[in-house]
């Protein structure tokens, strides 16, 4: 007998129908997989037979081939399980064939039957929403987040055998119901703020210029100077997320497993820093089937990159791609897949290598030549995608004992979400949502100065050595800060503080 039942791949962000044709007919027992599986689809027919025998039915003796179409899109993962033990069953006429119609399955199979969490399923769901599909049966851990798409009922399942007696009419599997609106809402908190900072006043200004424009930005200071609190707590400062923004950064999350049970969606700003010892294919994405790296997870949100001279230099030169043009492409033999990835650099780094380069209380160890070869070990093209470079100085203990708190986060929230909103009405209909995306020609055109502006950026070329790009930088950021003013035009006082934000291109030493 023959069977089709409906699942889903997962290619980088996207979902395609796989359709899983099973036929049973008479021959020496066999267990066929065909339609390009990769290993961890040809596996499953091992879980598959111990997942129906423990569950209390009975494999057929008989020759089974299973096609997974179109067959020229490679398959890979466990999802495949579900959609293929039902198919038997359903070849075995254990399920009614109709029962199956308009639905689709994705679930990894335990040897006892139990079903287990997959990764993608988001995407899934809105795929089969889009073909009109009217009901989904996906794992109980994954059921939440498939519960985001409306007109879709979503039944989340544990077993096996849940699934056959819902299909077979003898048992009831009501499809989950949430309300997105009021969850989305409810998760848009933050347990951290700005206030519990002290002192770090010109650090503070330089995040709130970053946060306004969209602003890549590089701290130098001392171990212990408070480069990582200031950094985590910049998503606090940024605008919120919108509903649309959310369902897309929860897609990311999704498709690289990142979700966890009780996780409905992404609400918040991702806040993502990896360990310095990350590797390449971990920071941008990658293997056989592409899979996001945490510049991805990052999207609309922080990236953390603590310790920066310390990362890999390829690592940090595959962020350039990403930096200029929001995404990520990665390409294999079999797939190319592009993920997104508009995501806020902040990157934290001492002035030497044992920290204390310029410290007012502490004694630095290291010559010229040690420290000269510690900056040099970041390149000079990353170091132009960076806009603002501030000295983050160790905090004295009468500003930390100090009682009074400083601003809180939601105040200069408050003044980064009027910039913002000038700047979207200054864009329009554009892609452009902040000042950092500007294009060339957007920068000639909303960032003219007058003629002291012009002899400010003059002299700063002759002393720092400044690249076209890094002049872009500053004439961005001067727009920024003339926002946060709220000033129509840029004035040579926006521009000399954003001069004042390039301070690797001064050189410490």
């Amino acid at each position: 007998m023959f069977v089709k039942i409906s699942s889903m791949s997962i290619i980088g962000m996207e979902s395609y129908p796989v359709f899983v044709e099973v036929d049973i007919s008479q021959g020496l027992p066999q267990f066929a997989t065909v339609g390009l599986p990769d290993t961890s689809v040809k596996e499953s027919r091992d879980r598959i037979k111990a997942a129906i025998k423990n569950s209390g039915y009975r494999f057929p003796r008989a020759h089974v081939t299973v096609n997974l179409a179109p067959a020229d899109i490679k398959k890979e993962g466990t999802a495949f399980d579900l959609p293929i033990a039902v198919g038997i069953l359903a070849a075995e006429e254990l399920i009614k064939e109709s029962s199956t119609r308009n639905c689709f399955f994705m679930g990894e199979l335990s040897l006892d039957g139990s079903i287990k969490r997959v990764n993608g399923v988001l995407t899934a769901a809105f795929k089969a929403k889009e073909m009109g599909i009217a009901a989904a049966f996906v794992p109980e851990e994954n059921a939440l987040e498939a519960a985001m798409v409306e007109g879709i009922n979503v039944h989340g399942v544990k077993n096996l055998t849940d699934v056959v007696e819902f299909l077979s009419g003898r048992k009831n599997i009501e499809p989950l119901s949430v309300n997105v609106t009021e969850v989305f809402q409810q998760t848009r908190k933050y347990d951290i703020d700005y206030s519990e900072i002290k002192g770090q006043k010109q650090a503070l200004r330089a995040l709130e210029i970053a946060a306004a424009g969209g602003h890549n930005v590089l701290m130098i200071g001392p171990p212990g100077s408070g480069k990582s609190m200031l950094a985590k707590r910049l998503p606090t400062i940024l605008p919120d997320l919108s509903f649309e923004e959310a369902i897309e950064v929860t897609k990311v999350f999704s498709v690289a497993g990142s979700l966890n049970r009780e996780e409905m969606m992404i609400a918040t700003r991702p806040f993502r820093a990896p360990h310095h010892t990350i590797s390449d294919a971990g920071l941008v994405g990658g293997g056989q089937m592409p899979r996001p790296g945490e510049i991805s997870l990052a999207h609309l949100g922080v990236l953390f990159l603590d310790e920066l001279p310390e990362f890999k230099r390829n690592a940090l030169e595959a962020l350039r791609q990403p930096l200029e043009e929001g995404t990520i492409t990665i390409t294999r033999s079999s797939v190319t897949a592009t993920f997104p990835a508009k995501f806020m650099l902040v990157a934290a780094m001492n002035p030497c290598p044992c920290g204390y380069f310029g410290d007012r209380v502490r004694t630095c160890r290291c010559s010229p030549q040690q420290i000269r070869q510690y900056q040099g070990k970041i390149s000079g093209p990353l170091m132009d995608r960076i806009d603002l470079h501030i000295e983050v100085p160790s905090v004295k203990y009468r500003a930390l004992s100090a009682k009074e708190e400083g601003e809180s986060s939601q105040t200069i929230k408050n003044r980064v979400n009027a910039a913002r909103n000038a700047q979207k009405r200054r864009f329009g209909q554009n892609d452009i949502i902040c000042n950092a995306r500007m294009t060339e020609k957007q920068i000639k055109t909303f960032c003219a100065i007058d003629d002291d502006s012009h002899k400010l950026i003059e002299m700063a070329i002759e002393k720092l050595g400044l690249s076209a790009r890094a002049i872009n930088r500053i004439l961005k950021v001067s727009r920024t800060i003339a926002d946060l003013e709220k000033k129509e035009k840029v004035e040579a006082a926006h521009v000399a503080e954003a001069i004042q934000y390039r301070s690797l291109d001064r050189s410490l030493i």
